[in-house]
């Protein structure tokens, strides 16, 4: 009789443990097997996670396995990686070995679904790299055929040619039997990104993992790259868990995007799993961008990342030329629209001559909230509290944490006035003013309302790449990445609106921002126009932006991170406590609080306090925010994971998450 440690499909935090089984057969790691599991015995799946020589618990009280589903289900390397996960995230079992399991079943014989399946591809042979790329693509190259694990930024400028140096690299890696991840931070870049490599290496050895595809194309890709079909995977956050075997190479485009940490349980961080999935196979991990976050920079200054860079365009284009309208003198000069008067004359021009024109409004819906200006009460949802967005094209108030609509008042909740007024712009305001400036112009919108399916991504995506659409105003989404050849102009609208939210991040996030929207422009045959509106032209990170100056952002924005010690120089741990009603979730927060300051005299912590952004139904949460000393983190998650471990024999009905180095602190 062989017996196993089995982490068995299940979601209740009381049995969040590896539980012993005894089978006829041979098992290994990585098996998937079937079995009875609870006092009923319902039949589960679970996945073998070490064998073991002596059983804890008496042998005549041990369950045997149901039926051995399929060997070698998941890799060692998969399974090794999850439990690792396990502990680094304070998270539990099957929540970790469900990141590399595809949701659905296998289909019949013959009625596979393959995404993608019309796409052609962008036919084209290797281009001939400047000696910037050259040296990158080498110094990477180098790396691959030794076999050392070594990671790599690659600090480019917009339109530098950083895709045809992970091309050029990854082809190394195939060429040399192993295989690649190329992984990339939206949904809406995923069929640029495939088109281009599918003209290059072909259909057959490209699978692309997502969110966006149906349970079905999930599992039919999952099984090919598992069969060994496919030797490059392409796809979000996802395709990090992707089951190749031999990993060569992974790739982080924009790795300083928020995407590629999750935000929903289990909340890893991206370039933490494909570190450890690549330490198992002595790969390279190339990171890119064209404004690296501050701490894979800072990461570089301490020897963790060695930095290549791309100072020019590949096509020796300049970069483009920077306006700063300041629209603090348009409106001292009676201009109160959303344009100021530089560009809207920079559209009238680029439209005139047939270029194309982005626009960046980083706001959904077509006002911000909705006030009364008699009283000043602001709507907001009556179960997040959180302001409501206007949105005129459903004429209704929406959520955008749950989602719900509500009607638009008449009156004022409070105070029954009729002085309701409308504040903040959104993207539909945009799409609105910009119709009635210029009624001939073809203008489409992108945004997470525009796309309810990949359909309607592609569709809007494809329009404007085609020269269909004059226009594209949108969110975030149009400053990612995205590669056009008739962008004459780009205009940010707002590009203060990030600065004030109370984050950390925030200096960080509105540089990228406008950096990246700033690099659609001019990607061609001429050089673009870039017209930034603020009404805090002296910012540093604005000025940054404008100036296209990342090392002079850097250096003062890593000064003040340290003055405030804030990572890279700690690690924030963020702790959750949710409950049904607001006296459990206050206790237990603050009992935590006591907990910790017992163990660790002096450690600084924040809090407890009330999510106010939480959305839960029925229930309360409460958070504290420990700013953990730098190599001590996964001290402090074990302390966290000991007291979870109380709540659980104390049968208290409260629910404890822990998120390290949340993305939003606020």
């Amino acid at each position: 009789m062989i017996y196993a440690d089995i982490a068995v499909e299940n979601k209740s935090k009381y049995t969040d443990v590896l539980f012993t089984y005894a089978s006829e057969e041979a098992l290994s790691p990585g098996d998937l097997v079937l079995v009875p599991f609870g006092k009923n015995d319902k039949e589960k799946r679970g996945i073998v996670c070490k064998l073991v020589q002596s059983p804890q618990c008496e042998k005549d009280k041990i369950k045997t396995v149901i039926n051995l589903a399929e060997r070698e289900f998941l890799s060692e390397e998969a399974v090794k990686t999850a439990l690792w996960m396990k502990q680094r995230y304070a998270i539990k079992y099957y929540d970790a070995f469900k990141c590399f399991i595809p949701p659905g079943k296998a289909a019949k014989p013959g009625k596979e679904k393959e995404p993608y399946r019309d796409l052609t591809g962008r036919g084209q042979s290797p281009e001939k790299l400047t000696e910037e790329q050259k040296y990158a693509a080498e110094e990477i190259e180098k790396a691959l055929e030794k076999g050392e694990q070594s990671n790599f930024l690659l600090h480019g400028v917009t339109a530098s040619g950083k895709t045809e140096v992970y091309m050029q690299v990854i082809e190394k890696a195939v060429s040399i039997g192993k295989t690649a991840i190329m992984l990339v931070p939206e949904i809406s870049l995923t069929k640029q990104m495939i088109e281009t490599f599918t003209g290059r290496f072909g259909k057959e050895v490209i699978a692309v993992l997502h969110s966006k595809l149906t349970h079905r194309e999930r599992y039919d890709e999952w099984r090919r790259i598992k069969d060994g079909k496919a030797k490059i995977v392409i796809g979000a956050r996802m395709a990090v868990f992707a089951p190749l075997k031999n990993i060569g190479l992974i790739v982080m485009d924009e790795e300083q995007e928020a995407s590629y940490k999750a935000d929903m349980s289990p909340k890893y961080d991206t370039v933490d799993i494909a570190l450890k999935r690549l330490s198992h196979y002595s790969g390279v991990m190339l990171l890119g961008s064209a404004t690296p976050s501050v701490v894979s920079y800072y990461r570089v200054s301490q020897g963790i990342y060695r930095l290549l860079t791309l100072k020019h365009r590949y096509n020796k284009m300049p970069l483009p030329e920077v306006i700063t309208a300041d629209m603090r003198e348009e409106l001292r000069e009676g201009n109160r629209t959303i344009f100021s008067r530089v560009l809207y004359e920079g559209i009238n021009d680029e439209i005139s001559n047939g270029r194309q024109v982005i626009l960046l409004q980083n706001r959904r819906g077509y006002a911000n909230f909705v006030s009364c200006r008699e009283c000043g009460h602001v709507i907001k949802c009556p179960e997040c509290g959180i302001s409501l967005t206007y949105h005129k094209s459903q004429d209704s108030l929406i959520c955008h944490y749950c989602g719900r609509h509500f009607p638009v008042p008449d009156r004022c909740p409070e105070c029954k006035s009729s002085y309701i007024k409308y504040f903040g712009i959104g993207t539909e305001q945009v799409v609105e003013a910009v119709q009635q400036l210029f009624p001939a112009a073809s203008v489409d919108r992108l945004d997470i309302d525009a796309i309810k399916t990949r359909k309607d991504l592609d569709r809007i995506l494809e329009k404007f790449d085609n020269g269909e659409t004059d226009i594209l105003i949108g969110t975030q989404l149009v400053a990612k990445g995205l590669d056009f050849d008739n962008v004459g102009l780009v205009g940010i609208i707002a590009a203060d609106a990030g600065l004030n939210i109370p984050d950390y991040r925030s200096a960080e996030r509105t540089f990228q921002l406008v950096t990246q929207a700033a690099g659609r422009a001019g990607r061609r045959d001429s050089r673009g126009k870039v017209i930034i509106q603020t009404y805090e032209p002296d910012n540093y990170a604005l000025q940054g932006a404008a100036l296209n100056d990342y090392e002079a952002f850097y250096e003062k924005e890593i000064t003040l991170r340290k003055f405030m010690n804030y990572p890279p120089f700690t690690d924030i741990i963020n702790v959750n406590f949710t409950a049904e009603n607001e006296e459990t979730a206050s206790d237990i927060s603050k009992r935590c609080r006591r907990y910790i300051e017992k163990l660790e005299e002096g450690v600084n912590m924040l809090g407890p306090k009330a999510a106010l952004n939480f959305k839960g139904k029925d229930s309360v949460r409460f958070y504290i925010m420990i700013k953990c000393p730098k190599n001590l983190r996964n001290k402090f998650v074990f302390y966290l994971e000991e007291f979870s471990k109380i709540l659980i024999n104390e049968r208290i009905k409260c629910s404890m998450d822990i998120d390290v180095n949340p993305y939003s602190t606020y």
